[in-house]
């Protein structure tokens, strides 16, 4: 049986999507009773600290029947220099599957390549598959039409930007960033994406790109990693706040999302994050049960 694993939203199809939505939702519901993961590990790799990743996952694991060890760069070989490759092979003899949360993607894709066991992508510097999965999940609970919608982004062409324009090619939802020049998605991945049929647009206008929109979707303007640009970023996204002005544009019945940790007054207003169309902690919470899901599936299609 081939080993299954998830660095990006499109290692999984459509079909397959929509099987994770049905577990979680049974997960959720308490109406699932079983412990896939008893008796197995789950190593969590942690280069960058995290709130919701680590207790979702861990929390996730310990549900399921299983146990998660903690680990920090600083705390394996890999911080001192030892081989990924090297890594994969020696966890996949200890463990029965690993998750990470790490800077460069390349570091996830030899891991996996070398590993025995499924890999996660927890977050990396170009994508967060984990949250916009659980994203499409909470949308999906909130009875939004995934194929008719319009998904409208405010703020940096980041790595969750990346996972959208993912899952807009294997759903016929409008995904439309509203950006400052020069903060666009990564190209490659922006043309490989329309290549696949997704429906894109560009802006660097919020109103144009809030407009008639389903959905009102916003992240922090510095990420990890980004700090000495923090001065420079704030002056330059300024005029690209989510606030109750910007929400009379979006379509009647619109929901507001942050994938968190927020910084109120920023990239989103007080009023609007703790607003009545607010569902961010919807998404926060859905995090636990989709990645239990993830986590269940993984290891029998893995046979793991």
């Amino acid at each position: 049986m081939r080993k299954r694993d998830f660095l990006t939203v499109t290692d999984l199809l459509r079909e397959e999507i929509g099987q994770l939505f049905d577990l979680a939702a049974r997960m959720k519901s308490r109406a699932y009773r079983e412990s896939p993961l008893a008796g197995k590990t789950l190593a969590m790799i942690f280069a960058k600290s995290s709130t919701r990743t680590r207790v979702s996952f861990e929390t996730g694991t310990f549900q399921l029947g299983g146990h998660a060890l903690f680990l920090s760069a600083k705390d394996i070989q890999i911080g001192r220099g030892e081989p990924i490759p090297d890594t994969a092979r020696v966890l996949s003899r200890y463990v029965n599957g690993i998750m990470i949360r790490t800077f460069d993607h390349k570091e996830v894709e030899e891991l996996a390549q070398n590993a025995t066991i499924p890999v996660i992508n927890g977050l990396t510097d170009l994508s967060h598959p984990c949250q916009v999965l659980a994203d499409l999940f909470t949308l999906h609970e909130h009875r939004k039409p995934l194929d008719e919608m319009r998904v409208a982004f405010v703020g940096d062409g980041n790595n969750v930007v990346h996972s959208w324009l993912e899952a807009a090619t294997l759903y016929r939802f409008t995904f439309a960033l509203a950006c400052p020049p020069s903060y666009e998605p990564d190209a490659a991945i922006l043309a490989e994406c329309r290549a696949k049929g997704a429906t894109i647009e560009i802006t660097h206008d919020v109103d144009d790109a809030v407009h008639n929109a389903d959905v009102v979707y916003t992240d922090v303007w510095t990420s990890m990693g980004q700090e000495k640009e923090a001065a420079a970023r704030r002056a330059q996204f300024a005029a690209y706040q989510v606030n109750d002005q910007v929400m009379r544009h979006a379509a009647r019945g619109a929901i507001v999302m942050h994938c968190l940790p927020a910084h109120r007054g920023e990239e989103i207003s007080e009023s609007v994050l703790e607003g009545p169309q607010s569902v961010v902690f919807d998404q926060a919470e859905n995090r636990l049960h989709l990645q239990k899901a993830l986590m269940a599936w993984l290891a029998q299609e893995s046979g793991r």
